[in-house]
């Protein structure tokens, strides 16, 4: 039997209002998956040994002065990170990327069309609807990261910045993202 600390996730909450229905949907995936604040310190996180971390949304916009940020270390412990929305929009920020308020918010259905192939796209559909909730866009990417997905727009809504660490714009979690 698996023990539950090889197996567990963290979700770092951000301020979103999907944060339980992203760790509910980690665990309908029979992980083990607990909620945390943004600001936990890289050693709690030790504590909790996770296999890996979940950055969530918020309602925030990462390049204020009072919008909430997360320990900038654990981007180096090596494991692997998924930003969603605001997430993503923090690990491109904290990275060396651009963040810029975007023309107009996005809100409701797009289309995801996965660019190579990506680990984090594998076996689904060359189009497939999501579900998108921002008005904050990544402008420009850190060196060395990459564009793995965009919408009918040809605009960026994922982004591989390393071997273990992704960002992708729209949320999966809910029941409007299909795969």
């Amino acid at each position: 039997m698996t023990s539950i600390s090889r197996e567990r996730v963290l979700v770092l909450d951000f301020g979103s209002q999907y944060a339980q229905l992203i760790a509910r949907r980690v665990r309908e995936q029979n992980v083990y998956c607990e909620i945390v604040r943004h600001d936990i310190s890289v050693e709690r996180i030790k504590e909790h040994n996770p296999q890996g971390l979940i950055l969530s949304g918020s309602p925030s916009s990462v390049y204020e002065d009072s919008s909430p940020r997360c320990d900038p270390e654990l981007f180096k412990m090596g494991l692997p990170v998924l930003g969603i929305c605001y997430g993503m929009q923090l690990l491109n920020k904290k990275n060396g990327g651009i963040v810029q308020p975007g023309e107009t918010r996005e809100y409701g259905p797009a289309s995801l069309h996965p660019c190579n192939d990506s680990l984090l796209f594998k076996g689904l559909s060359d189009s497939s609807q999501i579900w998108m909730s921002h008005s904050d866009t990544c402008t420009q990417l850190p060196e060395g990261a990459s564009v793995i997905g965009t919408n009918e727009d040809k605009v960026p809504v994922a982004i591989q910045l390393s071997e273990k660490m992704f960002g992708i714009q729209f949320h999966p979690e809910v029941t409007h993202s299909h795969e």
